[in-house]
């Protein structure tokens, strides 16, 4: 490795790092101020009764008044920063326009995603506070799904008609081309990862741990890729998920709500979508599948057998239900989501050597 480079490499590592730092050090600053007003406000969590989910309902009727919507800290965070540094970075030459990194092809969509996604769990978050939609819950669940969907098509238009995406690379063969299927690929990769996300959301520190694992293992390859600005990107996101999860770990002061969840879902499938390690993902973010395949197993049997597999979905409550303490069932998560994060690149550091 020549001089140049070296240096090169050298300094986007202390970019990253610097970012991170100044994140985390700014979201943990930020966040009195956030408690106090969620508190002041009565922004809290309601736990509404199910007779469909009496396991649930004994496991976290204690949560009740807990505030929600944290995670405008994440986002919000990330999103503050990217407008301070762009417009420093156009007054200012030098120093700050090395700290900018919003760019058009690399941070426009998984930003513009982000910040997307998080208004609309936003909207739900405060629909279910204040009574409102369905049942006084919030959006329906088709609701959502329709309104992310649309995200998610939004964003299929941008990779596949602006940035001229169409192949998925398949670890250890290649590129496939899928012409005009990829739009249907991304569409699915970002409304699964999405919706996983919130299903994963539902212990104190849970999905926040398990995004530090997932955005950490993207940062990596993003960076390997070259792609310092998406690299930069992440590194404030982690810094604010760092924040977050100083306050999220149990017992909660706040929970991150949809505002937090769907945002951090369609982010992580965005990123992996640009840095084509979609087939990875799986690994990255591995508790996200078992969450999922935990809840389908349940609904297909309830449907087909009339029995349920597990005492309660999503599987993090199965545990619960077992007597699992709520902090043991988040750091046992957080062991295996890290050793499959290490084996995913493990397996990409292979694939993108010997390929």
């Amino acid at each position: 490795m020549d001089f140049v480079r070296f240096s090169s490499i050298a300094f986007q590592t202390i970019r990253c790092l610097t970012l991170s730092i100044f994140a985390a050090s700014v979201g943990v600053l930020i966040t009195p101020l956030l408690t106090k007003f969620l508190y002041k406000h009565h922004l809290r969590k309601h736990i509404e009764t199910r007779a469909n989910a009496p396991v649930f309902m004994s496991l976290h009727k204690n949560k009740e008044g807990t505030p929600t919507m944290g995670g405008v800290l994440m986002w919000g965070t990330t999103l503050l920063l990217a407008l301070i540094f762009l417009l420093l970075s156009h007054y200012f030459d030098g120093f700050w326009g090395h700290m900018n990194f919003v760019s058009r092809s690399q941070t426009w969509l998984p930003l513009g995603a982000m910040v997307g996604a998080a208004i609309i769990g936003l909207a739900d978050d405060l629909m279910g506070i204040f009574h409102f939609g369905h049942k006084g819950t919030g959006l329906k669940v088709v609701t959502k799904i329709l309104l992310y969907t649309s995200i998610a098509i939004i964003g299929a238009w941008w990779f596949y008609g602006k940035l001229g995406y169409h192949t998925l690379y398949i670890p250890f063969h290649g590129e496939v081309n899928l012409g005009i299927n990829y739009i249907l690929y991304f569409i699915f990769v970002l409304v699964a990862t999405t919706f996983s996300m919130n299903e994963t959301d539902g212990l104190d520190g849970l999905a926040g741990g398990i995004s530090l694992i997932g955005f950490s293992a993207l940062l990596m390859v993003a960076f390997t890729q070259g792609l310092y600005n998406l690299a930069a990107f992440l590194s404030v996101l982690i810094g604010t998920i760092v924040a977050f999860l100083w306050f999220n770990v149990h017992p909660a002061r706040f929970f991150m709500g949809d505002t937090g969840s769907m945002s951090l879902g369609v982010t992580m499938g965005i990123v992996a979508m640009l840095t084509d390690t979609s087939l990875f993902l799986p690994l990255f973010a591995f508790i996200l599948v078992v969450e999922s395949l935990s809840v389908l197993i349940q609904t297909t049997s309830k449907k087909v057998r009339h029995k349920k597999v597990f005492l309660s979905t999503p599987i993090h409550h199965h545990f619960e239900a077992k007597g699992w303490p709520e902090s043991k069932v988040t750091m046992r998560f957080w062991i295996i989501s890290g050793v499959a994060a290490i084996l995913g690149l493990i397996l990409y550091f292979l694939d993108m050597f010997f390929i």
